[in-house]
């Protein structure tokens, strides 16, 4: 069993219409490299060309900001909730 991961609207067509996906990985920047490799294009969603978190892509586990943890180091134990908000800009 892998770690819920919370997808944004913005991203549930790489997942098929899903509102979640399960994924695995010790840190949140593998928990990105599992699911892009169930879908690809998550990766390229989240990531820049090398490989930080986007500026408009925020990434929440159990409610805390990785911001404020380790970022994409921050360590996962497969008993996570985590959350992918990403911002949308318009006018």
């Amino acid at each position: 069993m892998g770690i819920t991961v919370t997808l944004p609207a913005s991203l549930r067509r790489l997942a098929g219409g899903a509102t979640s996906i399960q994924a695995g990985g010790g840190t949140i920047a593998e928990l990105f490299a599992d699911m892009d490799r169930q879908a690809p294009g998550f990766r390229d969603r989240l990531c820049d060309e090398s490989g930080r978190i986007r500026k408009f892509v925020a990434v929440f586990v159990n409610g805390r900001d990785i911001r404020t943890l380790q970022g994409a180091e921050t360590p996962l134990t497969g008993a996570e909730e985590v959350t992918i908000v990403t911002a949308i800009a318009g006018g």
